[in-house]
């Protein structure tokens, strides 16, 4: 990609200011789930900014809702925002239906995103090596990309978004990229440990195990307009489109 640019426009501010092509990153855990109910054959995400519309979502159309508000499970939702309780329900639960996500950090963003952004891509280290194949293989090339790491609630920056906007330009640029550091700051601040402490059903110790993988699956996840709503499918690149994994 000629004279590409690659922009950091961090948490919900980043958000409403980002540009061109923008991945909104949300590691733990909102883009991982939203991955993994893809890979279990959920045919699209609609993306709420609100519990309530989930639910009116879920009573109108049918659609399974999941998310959470403040880390929690909302009360009439099918799951909460974890990929543990994702890959637990399994391909039973997601095969051929809808699902309306709804979370405090990533899904804000993409919808903040989506109203001034060309393309929006929902970004985690699950999907990264596809995420930089799908921008890659976009006509014409785009001149910028905005990174968008989503933190704690759109507020505060966390290593596992931040360390995922690195792997991205890493993959975009070819700028260094140290993962063995990077999963090490990730593994030692308090966003894992409050997983790994296991004394609170809402964050599952597996969740982590599942969120750090790189390039899990091989479809990115992009965001557009239909009818109104916005709607998130998995997206595969041409097979030549590069770049690849690093």
């Amino acid at each position: 990609m000629r004279q590409l640019q690659v922009r950091r426009q961090g948490l919900l501010k980043g958000a409403r200011q980002a540009e061109g092509v923008a991945v909104v990153i949300d590691v733990y855990r909102a883009f991982t789930s939203a991955a993994l109910m893809l890979h279990l054959g959920a045919e699209k995400l609609l993306l709420v900014a609100g519990a309530e519309e989930a639910l009116d979502l879920k009573r109108s159309l049918g659609t399974l809702a999941v998310g959470e508000v403040k880390g929690r499970k909302v009360p009439g939702f099918d799951l909460g925002n974890s990929p543990a309780e994702v890959l637990a329900a399994g391909r039973a639960l997601f095969e051929g239906r809808v699902v309306a996500q709804r979370t405090s950090a990533g899904v804000q963003g993409a919808v903040a995103a989506a109203r001034r952004c060309d393309k929006v891509f929902l970004g985690s280290f699950l999907t990264a090596a596809a995420t930089s194949r799908a921008i890659a293989a976009l006509s014409p090339p785009p001149r910028v990309v905005s990174l968008v790491p989503m933190g704690l609630e759109g507020r505060v920056p966390m290593p596992d978004d931040e360390g995922c906007a690195d792997y991205l330009e890493h993959l975009l640029t070819g700028r260094p990229y140290d993962h063995i550091a990077t999963l090490q700051h990730i593994v030692e601040h308090e966003a894992t440990k409050k997983f790994l402490r296991g004394d609170a059903p809402h964050y599952p110790p597996a969740d982590p195990i599942y969120c750090l993988q790189r390039d899990l699956v091989d479809f990115s996840l992009l965001l557009a307009e239909e009818d109104g709503r916005l709607v998130a499918r998995a997206w595969r690149a041409p097979a030549t489109s590069l770049p690849q994994a690093g």
